[in-house]
């Protein structure tokens, strides 16, 4: 039998039962791919993290994350900056400048204790901007009247990661939606997104946003760092100078999440910390076949 430590840690949250929840697991080095699904299943959580040995030169630690659907994610968002603060505030790691392998891509990130809390600074890859599609097309997908849609063009961007952004004319457009699954993932499908972020501007440096999931078996998300870094980029584009963009999320879903992202030219990066709300020993049976 071998043992496992994993803890659960709230993502973007001040304290336990808010944020976005995140599954982290040591030492996963030896486990099948069918092994991570299989304990990103019996977690349940929208993804669960795996610490691993890296495979490139200079990475202190390489990342796997999966949905409880068994999908394997790259971006760096929960995913990511959870595990890094579990690692440096559990004593794995030491706070500083660190460098991680995540996708196949090396992201480097900083750890910073202010008095008794961590913060981490996560750099996420370079933006690029993919296909659009006519916001009104995407009105019966997401179950609100294109009247609340904020026209235009959505579009795809990605920051390691593609997500089509959909901007609506108000919080209470964002509240509305109830999107019908299939028919979003289709439209995804179509314009190269992997998940559906709809958000209303509220001001400068502001944003209200819901995320959608269904290309990966998640409907909604509470907190989304992989969607928040693109849009955040989307909003200052054309500014002059470094631009902080405050997104909340997960209002929707009884967890509410502010989410912060520095922007500076085409530098990205995630901003936020975490608390533990469960800590515990995984047991794998050594019968099980492994990686």
């Amino acid at each position: 039998m071998t043992i496992l430590p994993f803890a659960i840690v709230d993502v973007f949250a001040s304290k336990p039962l808010s944020g976005n929840p995140l599954a982290v697991v040591m030492d996963a080095d030896e486990l099948a791919d069918t092994q991570l699904q299989a304990i990103a299943h019996e977690f349940n959580q929208s993804e669960t993290t795996f610490v691993m040995r890296p495979r490139q030169a200079g990475a202190r630690r390489r990342l796997r994350s999966f949905t409880a659907s068994g999908a394997e994610v790259a971006g760096a968002g929960h995913n990511a900056l959870g595990a890094w603060w579990w690692l440096v505030n559990s004593g794995h790691e030491t706070a500083g400048h660190l460098r991680q392998e995540l996708g196949g891509r090396l992201l480097d990130l900083d750890v910073t204790r202010i008095g008794n809390a961590l913060e981490v600074r996560m750099r996420q890859a370079a933006p690029i901007a993919g296909a659009e599609l006519p916001a009104g097309e995407l009105a019966p997908a997401l179950g609100i009247g294109a009247d609340r849609l904020d026209g235009g063009n959505a579009q795809v961007i990605s920051t390691g990661t593609p997500h089509l952004l959909i901007a609506a004319r108000d919080r209470q457009a964002v509240d509305a939606a109830e999107p019908n699954a299939g028919d979003l993932a289709a439209k995804l499908a179509r314009c190269g997104g992997q998940g559906a972020y709809l958000y209303a501007v509220e001001g400068t440096g502001r944003a209200y946003a819901r995320f959608f999931n269904p290309t990966v078996g998640l409907f909604e998300d509470p907190a989304t760092g992989s969607a928040a870094g693109p849009l955040a980029w989307l909003l200052s584009r054309g500014q002059r100078g470094r631009a902080t963009v405050l997104v909340e999320q997960g209002h929707a879903l009884g967890r509410p999440s502010t989410i912060a992202v520095d922007v500076d030219g085409d530098t990205v990066t995630l901003v936020g910390s975490a608390v533990i709300s469960a800590e515990g020993a995984l047991h794998i049976d050594d019968s099980e076949e492994r990686a």
